[in-house]
């Protein structure tokens, strides 16, 4: 039997530790940590790798929604989300395969989510990045659900002038929930993709964008923006730290609290970025 290392995630005490001794009762489960925030929690996943992840949607500052969109695909554990009842949420977990448990949480479910994380971490390969496009298109449905018929904005905003905008002038717009937003690839500080859409990070907030990462490229500026992952870019004007990592690999510190993988493949572009 596999034992999976487990992060719950839940700004509430008392649930935190309720949801704690009922995982703890399971032989297959490892509670390696427990956070109170969305922060901790980011922070808690890069450290420890965990296989799985209970988290709580509804939290101040950071919400579930947005711990997932801040985690980088390869550090992607299983979700199973913590929600109070939401039809329309609860919709599209179902139909992208996104695991849940209502609240008040009882065993059974609890039992038989964990019995499905399982299930699915023991097919070799296990694809991170298929699971993080999964719960990135039921975000995205959730989102949708919230937001007003505003299409022909976004639309007319795309269609900008390429031949009298410089690129690196060029903003990225990207339609979420109730408003428009017009990014300036300056406050762009990484992008990681997840099958037909993109996770955009600005501002200290992370937006949503249904495109591919190569669509996404052709977007940007090139001599800022450098692909470090099959699924990561990065703005190198970011980057305030390089740590080195094993076999090759290295971490990039982002700002206080985004650290980001590169990959073997990519560890050129780090080497003439440090040369520079």
């Amino acid at each position: 039997m596999t034992i999976l290392k487990t992060i719950i995630v839940d700004d509430e005490p008392l649930a935190l530790k309720l949801l704690a001794a009922k995982l703890n009762k399971l032989p297959n489960i490892e509670v390696v940590a427990q956070c109170s925030n969305g922060r901790e929690a980011i922070a808690a996943v890069i450290e420890l790798t965990p296989d799985l992840l209970f988290l709580d949607i509804q939290m101040p500052g950071l919400s579930g929604l947005d711990v997932v969109k801040q985690l980088q695909n390869d550090t992607m554990p299983l979700v199973i989300f913590a929600t109070a009842y939401e039809q329309y949420a609860l919709e599209a977990f179902d139909a992208y395969a996104v695991d849940y448990v209502l609240k008040p949480i009882d065993d059974e479910r609890i039992q038989r989510s964990v019995a499905r994380a399982q299930e699915r971490l023991s097919i070799k390969p296990y694809d991170r990045i298929e699971n993080k496009t999964e719960v990135i298109g039921a975000i995205a449905q959730i989102e949708q659900k919230q937001e007003k018929t505003i299409t022909w904005m976004a639309n007319d905003s795309s269609h900008q002038d390429t031949h009298h905008t410089d690129i690196k002038n060029r903003k990225i717009v990207i339609k979420d929930r109730d408003e428009i937003h017009l990014l300036k690839q300056k406050d762009i500080q990484w992008i990681d993709a997840a099958g037909d859409y993109v996770c955009v990070h600005a501002l200290g907030e992370t937006h949503v964008k249904r495109c591919t990462l190569k669509e996404m490229l052709i977007e940007l500026d090139e001599t800022l923006f450098k692909r470090v992952h099959r699924s990561t870019i990065v703005n190198l004007d970011f980057i305030d730290k390089v740590i080195p990592h094993t076999k090759g690999e290295f971490f990039l510190m982002i700002g206080q609290h985004d650290k980001i993988k590169v990959s073997r493949n990519y560890k050129e572009v780090v080497k003439t970025f440090l040369a520079n």
